[in-house]
Parts: structure tokens; sequence; C-alpha cells
């Protein structure tokens, strides 16, 4: 008996996966990527994300080349962005919304940008803990933004994501922002139609709303619409309502709505969605919604040629000499921050 004990004490602990070396080999090649999104596999998806977030080059032109042999199963999806003050409850209204879409036979993708994720570092596990049914269902994909890069490199990347989403067969996108701010403007210039979170009761529902958000949104909802709130609610409607008719008329022809919901209570999302499919029978009508998209593509362009020729810039082994040099200098006053930076282009030209 002491033997057998003695035995036990000397075995390895178990808590480690014995296959864990095994699962993360060799990289997938880059068909075995392709054809694993386009059969709809969450996990080569997932995989194929992280290379477009990766700060490796080589990892980087692998995920842009599989997204590139994507681009055959991309643009079916309707995309949708949806945001809100702090505290508005998106998460619960995404789950609630999010899981009736589901019981309609949808594929519902959740992608999310947290521009303070560069500051907190916060856990990829954050909006999964957020949303536990979306995320343990199997027609739903949960992923967050990247943290610890700038608000343009992150959205990038999320346009990226939309794209493999859509080629792994996922029909209904939402990308959730956390605040009101520079990441709503970001974000309308990759979805279809952009949803505004508010709350009544809070104050004046107007305030620390920024004119141009309001003007971005194809449909304001006041959430928590339930039980005493309901008249501070309807309040809030009509002082919404009253906003947005003093704005000028939407490029798309569409009449933005203001509607109350509970997200708790699952009161009134019907009739949201109802509200959402009377918008994309509309635009695709009438050619909004096409020709929006290829304006979105070229956007997006333009923001890829920006962001490489940064990155370019400062990878440049005389930019990185000099720079420290050059910044020493305009913080003593010594030269002006103009003439720095006119330098050191000349310094990357050459």
């Amino acid at each position: 008996m002491p033997k057998s004990n003695k035995k036990e004490k000397s075995k390895p602990a178990n808590s480690i996966n014995p296959n864990f070396k095994t699962k993360r080999s060799a990289l997938k090649s880059r068909r075995e990527f392709v054809d694993g999104i386009k059969s709809g596999s969450r996990t080569i998806l997932s995989q194929a994300i992280t290379l477009i977030e990766s700060t490796r080059s080589e990892y980087r032109e692998l995920g842009q080349e599989i997204l590139e042999d994507c681009l055959d199963q991309t643009g079916k999806s309707i995309r949708i962005g949806i945001t809100g003050v702090p505290g508005v409850g998106k998460s619960t209204f995404i789950e609630s919304l999010g899981k009736q879409l589901l019981e309609d036979g949808k594929k519902l993708a959740v992608l999310t940008i947290d521009p303070s994720s560069s500051r907190s570092k916060g856990s990829i596990l954050g909006d999964k803990t957020r949303m536990p049914a979306l995320s343990a269902h199997e027609n739903a994909y949960v992923r967050p933004s990247p943290t610890g890069g700038t608000l343009g490199g992150v959205a990038r990347k999320t346009r990226e994501t939309i794209l493999l989403c859509e080629a792994a067969g996922f029909d209904t996108i939402f990308v959730e922002t956390v605040g009101v701010g520079q990441s709503e403007i970001k974000v309308q210039s990759m979805v279809d139609f952009f949803l505004l979170l508010m709350l009544a009761g809070a104050g004046d529902e107007l305030q620390g709303i920024k004119r141009g958000i309001m003007e971005m949104a194809d449909m304001i909802a006041i959430n928590k619409a339930d039980q005493k709130n309901i008249k501070k609610a309807n309040q809030a409607r009509q002082e919404f309502k009253n906003a947005l008719s003093l704005f000028p008329a939407h490029e798309s022809g569409w009449e933005p709505p203001v509607l109350t919901c509970s997200a708790l209570e699952q009161i009134g999302l019907n009739e949201l969605w109802e509200q959402i499919e009377k918008y994309f029978s509309l635009t695709k009508e009438n050619g909004y919604f096409e020709s929006n998209r290829k304006k979105q593509a070229v956007y997006w362009m333009n923001e890829a040629i920006e962001d490489q020729l940064k990155d370019r810039f400062f990878q440049h082994p005389n930019i990185k000499k000099e720079l420290p040099i050059l910044e020493k200098k305009v913080a003593t006053g010594s030269i002006s921050s103009f003439k720095a930076a006119s330098d050191l282009l000349k310094l990357f030209e050459h």
C-alpha cells in the first residue's frame, strides 16, 4: 500500500493537455485555411483572424493571401453597427436580438471594436463572458478586437475579419463599438446599417451625444424601456424624433425611426428588426446598398495605403536612427515639428 501511494505521487500532474504541443504544431497551408473557412470551421476561422491581427509580417501576409482566396464568398451578409453610451446595455441587447435571429435560422458573427483596449489591455474573454449564450451557440461567433493597437489598425483588421466571417457562411454581422466617439466613424464605414442605443431617464438625453453620431444613425433605440421606465422612454423617444427632424435627409432615402425596447424583457425587438429589414429592402431597391458598399471598399483601400506607408516609414532604418534625435530637438524647441517631419520624410524618400 505505501508503495502504491509513492507511485501515485511520482506521477506528473495531469492538469496540462498532453496533446497541447500536437495542437500547436506546424501552421496550416494556405489551401487548408481557405477550405476550412469556406466549410464553416470556427476554429480555422479564428486562426485565420489571428494571422490578420498578427504583428509578424509573414503571418499577416499569409492572412492577406487567405483573405484574397476567400473573396468570392464575401459580400453576402448584412452588416450592422451597434453603438451607445456606456451602461446602455449593448451586450444584453446583442445577446437578446442575436438569439432571436438564431432561432430564425440565421448565422451571426459579433465583432467588437474597443479603442480603450490599447490602454487597459482588456482580456479576450470579456466579450465572450458578456454574451455566454451566443458564444456557446453553433451558429454564432463572438470575436473581440485585438488589444494594444491604434484605432485605425483595429478598425482595419475588423473590416478584414468581416470578410472572413462572410466567407465562413455568417449571413449577419454585428459590429459593436464601446462608447461614443471616433470609433463610430470607422464603424459606419464598414457596415450597412448603423444603430444607436440610448437610455432614458439619465439626465438630458441629448447631452453627451455628438451631432455627428446622431446624423450617422439609421435608427435610434431607447433601451431598458420596461416597468417604471416606460414613460421616460416614450418621452426620450419624442425628444430624439424632434432632434432628428432637424437633420438633413439621409443619402439612402431612409428616414431613421426612433423606437423603444427592452433587451432584458425582450420587448420591442421584433418591431426593431422589422424596421431593419425595411431599410435593407429600400436601399437594395433604390441602389444605395450596392453603391455604398463600393464606396466603402475604395475608402478602405485608401486607409490601407496610409497604414502601410506609415508602417514602412517607421520601420525604415534611417528613420529609426534619426527619429529619437529629432524628437529631442523638437521637445527642446531647437527645431520646429514641421521642419523635423520634413527632414524625416526626405530621409525616407532616399
